[in-house]
């Protein structure tokens, strides 16, 4: 499949002068994302493909007990159990459409290498293997049924590297020195298996940086990996150009087939330089081919200042402090990427509340949330799961105005929780209080949304007289009525009632001349 030819070069000058962001993204403010796929299959979580096979792990003990030694069932085998069995996408996408969401993105493929999808160029698909369904290409129906915009995520430049584990073999023990499945195994021996006529050398990526013979403890054993696979590489093996080809076949043809809306790249920068270019230039040219002109939009990380004019920025699981100029996204997930049944069982999701908050935040700044939903591999989501998004749903319904095709505010809100910025950083934010607020404009109201849900008199101090201009004609609690307001130059006294049962995130509409 050819690169498609447009205005657009594969060069950064060329993205930056050529993007526009696009209004139905500016507009959107929130995503749901299914970060789904065979690593959902055991429960365990996140990066069971690469752990599996890494002796002295949690996953490596749940995987010996549960499915066997990782010399004989390997990641091939668990993408082998995906069923999907209970996948019900329509009846998904029609509650995440109700939480608010205004895009879905599908996974098109992990760091396990299984195309999620009608791969024309990868043998190691869901049309082969697991569910033998187009996952993507179901999604993708249900969500424009909808009325969704439809996004995919490519995570494959990772999987040559990420996958070194499953080359290596058990340190100590009784299997010591035994090679596991991706080591051993070629095409021939899928004679009879429920694999045959696949290699699984172009599942698990060759050997590219095999683990020596001699290493004897679980330490050493890690301390090698660390050092030579498990740095996020995003180079392709200069042992194989051959993977980066067939990387780039893989993502123009994914494209070719769903014409999404969205591409998010797990990538630092576009994948793989140059290669990463020719993708992102042949998506927008498709894109002017669909529709006249760009109309999408293509996600990285930790882009360069003016990197970030021809692609999205995401910033995964963090925080900014300040309104940026362009849009931008954050991506959270209420558990972790994969499934894991331990968040349900210790009950340590996100909660509605907690995820609510960060959307105010993150609207405020001009960014979009896109918040991951795990799904177990029989692809239903658990009853906690659901009473989260009903109770996001609830807010939205009542709240959304603030929200939905909302913009920034002169600033984007005060108080005492100081965020730092940068990505994977959740763990260290603090709870946030009912002195912490964010502002959104839309239509000529400003809206002031307190992320804890004030006891009596609420004072915000960056609507004090003289510090913003104009003046206020009503003051309206959203689902609530009017409220008592005064303001004097300690900023803007707003009397709420008590806090319902349930309640979180109050909305204060102003109609008024300054907004």
């Amino acid at each position: 499949m050819g690169l498609t030819r447009g205005p657009v070069q594969p060069t950064w000058p060329s993205l930056v002068s050529n993007y526009r962001y696009p209004d139905w993204f500016r507009d959107a403010k929130l995503g749901i994302w299914s970060h789904w796929g065979p690593q959902s299959v055991p429960e365990q979580g996140d990066w069971y493909g690469r752990f599996l096979y890494m002796q002295g792990h949690p996953m490596y003990e749940h995987h010996l007990k549960t499915y066997g030694h990782p010399s004989v069932a390997g990641m091939k085998d668990i993408q082998h159990l995906w069923t999907a069995d209970r996948w019900d996408p329509d009846a998904l996408i029609a509650r995440y459409k109700k939480v608010g969401a205004r895009y879905f993105m599908a996974l098109a493929n992990h760091h396990d290498n299984l195309d999620c999808f009608d791969s024309r160029y990868h043998a190691w698909n869901s049309m082969r293997v697991g569910p033998k369904r187009d996952i993507v290409g179901t999604w993708e129906k249900a969500a424009r049924k909808a009325g969704l915009k439809f996004g995919v995520s490519n995570h494959s430049a990772h999987s040559w590297h990420w996958y070194q584990t499953a080359y290596g073999y058990d340190p100590t023990g009784p299997r010591k020195g035994d090679r596991y499945d991706a080591f051993r195994l070629r095409k021939a021996d899928g004679k009879g298996q429920w694999w045959d006529g696949l290699d699984p050398q172009e599942l698990y990526t060759g050997g590219h940086a095999v683990m020596p013979d001699g290493i004897d403890t679980i330490p050493a054993m890690k301390d090698w990996h660390e050092k030579n696979d498990g740095q996020w590489i995003e180079t392709g093996p200069t042992d194989d150009p051959r993977y980066v080809t067939r990387w780039l076949l893989r993502q123009t043809d994914l494209v070719d087939k769903y014409k999404p809306d969205l591409v998010y790249f797990d990538d630092y920068g576009l994948p793989f330089g140059p290669i990463g270019l020719q993708a992102a230039a042949d998506y927008y040219n498709r894109s002017i081919g669909w529709s006249g002109k760009i109309d999408v939009a293509l996600f990285a990380k930790q882009l360069k200042p003016h990197e970030r004019f021809g692609v999205v920025q995401d910033v995964e699981r963090g925080f900014t402090d300040h309104i940026w100029d362009e849009p931008w996204q954050t991506d959270t997930c209420i558990g972790d990427w994969f499934y894991n049944v331990a968040r349900l069982n210790d009950k340590s999701y996100k909660t509605a509340e907690q995820v609510v908050q960060r959307l105010a935040d993150v609207v405020s700044k001009n960014g979009n949330l896109l918040l991951s939903v795990p799904q177990p591999g029989h692809g239903a989501i658990d009853g906690e799961e659901e009473k989260i998004l009903d109770a996001m749903g609830d807010w939205t319904a009542v709240n959304g105005e603030a929200i939905f095709g909302s913009r920034p505010w002169r600033r984007y809100g005060e108080g005492p929780t100081k965020l730092q910025p940068g990505m994977q950083n959740e763990a260290g934010a603090g709870d946030f209080t009912a002195r912490d607020v964010r502002f959104t404009t839309n239509k000529g109201a400003l809206y002031v949304l307190f992320l804890g849900w004030p006891s009596g008199t609420a004072t915000v101090q960056s609507l004090a007289l003289g510090r913003a201009p104009g003046g206020i004609e009503r003051a309206t609690l959203l689902g609530g009525g009017p409220v008592r307001y005064r303001r004097d130059a300690a900023g803007l006294h707003i009397d709420l009632p008590p806090k319902p049962a349930g309640g979180f995130v109050p909305v204060i509409r102003l109609d008024g001349d300054f907004a």
